[in-house]
């Protein structure tokens, strides 16, 4: 008997890698949703009995729909499926009602595994060897698509949800760093020219002061730079958080704080990406941009010598303590397509 199917994830590459994770022969009717209030919608329609759910997404995201499924008790079971990875998430999604939380990139046959100790699914379930694929939401068309083509739209969610699932293993070394749990938002994904990089990323410093290091990577083919930026102000919070025996707050705990917390973020991230692109990444050693200084003056000094870039913004918060800080992923355009090619080899 067919069982009905929601993905539900901003991301159409997402989507479709999800799809693909499913077990082949397992007979299901498959419906996509691209955020919470969509989802709910198609639960409420009756195409939904089991959800595979993110967290991180645009007007409803996978806490809120949570929720709402909650409130309501709708009938449909809940699988999270997420780049963020962190305990506190997932004991807060299991808190909710969810049945199980499964880490980006999708392990097949650990996906296999969960869905047979629910009952979901067992090999015997479609002897005919093929998914029945029958329902399929209008938005998620373009990336089921086989076409060779992409837009440039569909190029920049690719190397989103490459951001997301990296975003997703910093944040979670981060909260095992601070022993706190780190808010983790959409994110933020640019192909500009460097000239204009300090105008797109204006929003992160708003103007303040803030204090950077930049690690560089590099390796076959594929080289960046990932810096963090940290807004003066949140200094004292994330120094206490560190627990330096050290109470003052100076230029060395701010320091100290500053390597500490790029060192595990970066490393994190670009394992996760190395992991994406099948590659191995050589590490520069950290270099302090400045402290106490503008944003634009930090950028102008250290990617004057691109000419286009991906940008790729991510912004942490700890709401608890009143921390925002920032990295930011820069690739040369040398490396975008070929970044590109490797993350659709095989999806």
């Amino acid at each position: 008997m067919s069982i009905n199917i929601l993905i539900c994830d901003d991301s159409g590459f997402a989507r479709k890698q999800m799809a693909r994770a499913l077990p082949s022969g397992w007979d299901i009717s498959l419906s996509f949703a691209e955020n919470g209030e969509q989802g709910i919608e198609m639960i409420k329609a009756g195409k939904a009995e089991l959800v595979f759910l993110d967290l991180n997404m645009p007007i409803m995201d996978g806490y809120q729909t949570m929720q709402v499924i909650k409130e309501q008790d709708l009938p449909t079971l809940v699988i999270v499926v997420s780049g963020d990875v962190q305990p506190q998430a997932r004991a807060r999604m299991k808190q909710m009602g969810a049945l199980d939380f499964i880490s980006k990139p999708v392990d097949n046959e650990k996906l296999a595994t969960i869905l047979s100790q629910y009952g979901l699914y067992t090999e015997s379930d479609s002897p005919s060897g093929s998914s029945v694929i029958r329902d399929i939401n209008p938005a998620a068309m373009p990336a089921l698509s086989q076409s060779k083509q992409f837009s440039m739209a569909e190029k920049l969610d690719v190397y989103r949800e490459m951001a997301n699932v990296a975003m997703g293993q910093a944040g979670e070394k981060l909260a095992q760093l601070l022993n706190i749990f780190i808010d983790l938002p959409i994110p933020n994904v640019n192909l500009i020219e460097t000239t204009e990089l300090h105008m797109a990323m204006a929003e992160i410093s708003d103007n303040e002061s803030v204090s950077a290091i930049s690690k560089g990577f590099i390796s076959a083919g594929i080289s960046g730079e990932a810096i963090m930026m940290f807004n003066d102000s949140n200094f004292a919070n994330l120094v206490e958080l560190l627990n330096y025996k050290q109470v003052e707050i100076n230029e060395s705990s701010e320091l100290e704080a500053l390597m500490d917390v790029a060192n595990i973020a970066v490393s994190a991230c670009l394992t996760a990406l190395s992991e994406q692109l099948n590659v191995t990444f050589t590490h520069n050693h950290p270099i302090i941009l400045g402290q106490h200084c503008g944003l634009d003056k930090l950028l102008k000094n250290n990617v004057s010598r691109w000419n286009r870039v991906l940008a790729i913004e991510i912004g942490y918060e700890i709401k608890a303590k009143s921390i925002n800080f920032d990295l930011l992923l820069l690739f040369p355009d040398k490396s975008i397509d070929l970044m590109f090619e490797k993350l659709v080899e095989g999806n």
